[in-house]
């Protein structure tokens, strides 16, 4: 198995530290529910095997079936307002005693209240809105939208992304993962190069200098019939593109008639300390697709926020799905919205972001195995090198594991990257014992080398 080939934006769980890990730290129970859950799933890379069995979760943490527990620092992004969310329970639950499903061709308060509230929160003109069940689906909503819009079909996306599994989201994505080896994809899906100043193809040496921005107006020039340019606004590895970056995006994709469409599914709603991603660079996307948290980490819920003058498809179905106006759903993402709100979580993610940041820092001082730390509020990335003929992908995983041991659960991206995206909840002091957690598995690693 090529583990650089299958580098992702998830684990590749499929190495033998999988085995060690169970044999040293899984019980009886446990294993015949990891048994159990192979027997009847179908396999897939990055979810089979499973890693262990959740019981419960609350808050920054959540507990497997031993009665462990971890401070979750991974939580598929979902969990802005911390796992089983108080405030979100007690919305779903009266909702659900007083609609509990909203057959199409009829609408409801929750979702009319909740499109209100995304067009009052979105930057400039994003003023309409259309809820999904999940990203992919709110992702693909979006290319057929651009595609009416503009008369045009082809798209400009970044190799490494990710925009979800389904075969659309996977032809602009660019992860050999889910691509390698499929088939046909959609056509004209143009890639580029992400803005990754650590490992840039124009040799930027760690400080961009926007040649990646450069060569995407130069595909809309070549190409000249681009109907939309479509990315992560921060990709979550994390990789954090200067503020400059898109401002020069969007007026290229000004100049060349395409639309600019920006996926926060998994850092929407407060995550880098606005509400919205995008707002931290200053421009306004012609759409921008959020999911995962807004279902307040408990229900699968995704839109797709545009601006007005694209509202031009009601002779169309753009999207219809079956619970696209769930009102469960609807009340739940409100009632994290208002959660967020009431609790100022956005200045709370700004400084705790900082000190974490400041923390990381310091680890990278002491280890030379710490190549970069980069971070935008609780979204954080430890990249690690290859140290004394060591690679850095393995170990990455031995500090993964050795984390797991000690009660912290975070992923790899790519291989090499420890991503850190805790509930924007999180305590000072579950910072604490989350940043002493590292400390020990890079001494204990440094130790063996």
């Amino acid at each position: 198995m090529d583990k650089d080939r299958l580098r992702s934006e998830g684990d590749i769980n499929i190495t033998g530290s999988r085995k060690d890990y169970w044999e040293n730290n899984i019980d009886t129970k446990t294993a015949e529910l990891l048994e159990m859950d192979n027997k009847y799933f179908l396999h897939q890379s990055l979810s089979t095997p499973c890693l262990n069995v959740m019981e419960s979760c609350e808050g920054a943490t959540i507990t497997d079936v031993q009665g462990r527990n971890y401070l979750d620092f991974h939580g598929n992004n979902v969990h802005q307002v911390g796992f089983s969310n108080p405030e979100v329970i007690k919305a779903i639950t009266k909702q659900m005693e007083e609609l509990s499903f909203c057959t199409r061709r009829y609408t409801n308060k929750p979702a009319i209240e909740l499109a209100k509230k995304l067009v009052e929160l979105a930057p400039g003109d994003l003023n309409r809105v259309l809820f999904a069940p999940g990203g992919s689906l709110a992702i693909g909503m979006a290319l057929k939208l651009a595609r009416v819009k503009t008369g045009r079909f082809k798209t400009i996306s970044m190799w490494d992304s990710f925009h979800g599994a389904s075969l659309d989201a996977i032809s602009i994505g660019g992860e050999a993962i889910f691509r390698s080896e499929i088939g046909p994809l959609m056509p004209g899906t143009e890639h580029v190069p992400p803005p990754d100043a650590q490992n840039c193809p124009w040799d930027c040496a760690g400080e961009c200098k926007l040649k990646c921005a450069d060569y995407i107006e130069y595909v809309l020039e070549k190409e000249g019939d681009v109907a939309a340019v479509i990315a992560e606004t921060v990709r979550s590895t994390p990789f954090i593109p200067p503020k400059e970056y898109w401002q020069k995006v969007r007026a290229a994709c000004d100049r060349h008639g395409a639309l600019l469409i920006l996926d926060e599914i998994p850092h929407c709603l407060g995550r880098t300390g606005e509400m919205f991603t995008v707002e931290n660079y200053g421009i306004v996307p012609d759409m921008l697709v959020i999911g995962k948290g807004l279902g307040g980490g408990i229900f699968p819920l995704a839109a797709l926020i545009a601006r007005e003058d694209l509202n031009v498809m009601q002779d169309k179905a753009l999207g219809h799905y079956t619970h696209e106006k769930n009102p469960v759903a609807c009340a739940a993402s409100l009632a994290a919205i208002h959660y967020i709100e009431g609790e100022n979580l956005l200045d709370h993610v700004k400084t705790i972001g900082t000190y974490t940041i400041d923390g990381l820092q310091k680890l990278k001082q002491k280890y030379p195995l710490i190549k970069d730390v980069r971070g935008i509020g609780l979204l954080m990335g430890v990249e690690l090198a290859d140290v004394n003929g060591k690679k850095a992908v393995d170990e990455a995983e031995k500090i993964m594991y050795l984390a797991l041991e000690r009660g912290l659960n975070f992923k790899l991206t790519m291989g090499n990257i420890l991503t850190l995206t805790p509930a924007l909840t999180i305590s000072y002091d579950e910072m604490d014992q989350a940043l002493a957690i590292l400390d020990g598995c890079f001494q204990e690693v440094s130790v063996k080398e």
